[in-house]
């Protein structure tokens, strides 16, 4: 399929869940297409950027492993995803990158992040937990902070002052959220 072809097949995405689980499949089955489906998501001022996000979601909520080959892609040009409708699940992304990272031990890891991955992903989160962002990317962002807070010990204090700090401006899903985290960054002993 050529990208034409691709990024004309992305009209046909919309917030149904079918539509969505329908071209994941299709990409998944055709993962050769992956680079494609990236570059038009970092067409970040184009609609369809946010439909490719869309389709990423779920392709890699369902086979994460087939984002590894395009990890230095992927975190090189996250920050510059800004659309409300690509921001989430960019963001939810990021999340499913950090659960794979920090889930138990006794399974492998279906990515091997590098520093440079993980800080690109920290920096990002940061910048949706402070920027005028949606709840959706906030959440998601905290909870993957949380889960890097595990390694980059200098990530709770950070985090726990900011959900401090917003705690009073922010909707209920914000504070049902930043509640739970907080609990977690205690029990970890910060």
């Amino acid at each position: 399929m050529t990208k034409e072809k691709l990024y004309n097949e992305l009209n046909y995405v919309n917030h149904s869940r079918e539509k969505r689980i329908f071209y994941a499949n299709m990409l998944i089955e055709q993962s050769e297409m992956m680079p494609i489906l990236l570059e038009i998501l970092f067409q970040v001022d184009d609609k369809i950027s946010c439909r490719a996000a869309w389709v990423l979601e779920f392709v890699f909520g369902a086979k994460l492993e087939i984002l590894k080959p395009h990890l230095e892609l992927f975190t090189s040009q996250i920050n510059k995803v800004h659309l409300d409708s690509a921001v989430r699940p960019v963001a939810k992304i990021c999340e499913y990158i950090a659960i794979d990272h920090y889930k138990n031990k006794a399974s492998k890891p279906k990515l091997s992040l590098t520093d440079t991955h993980k800080e690109r992903i920290i920096e990002n989160c940061f910048d949706w937990m402070i920027n005028d962002e949606k709840i959706a990317p906030k959440a998601y962002a905290m909870h993957t902070l949380f889960l890097f807070g595990k390694e980059f010990d200098w990530i709770y204090p950070e985090l726990k002052n900011i959900l401090e700090r917003d705690y009073e401006y922010q909707s209920s899903g914000f504070k049902a959220r930043a509640r739970k985290i907080i609990g977690w960054i205690e029990k970890q002993g910060n």
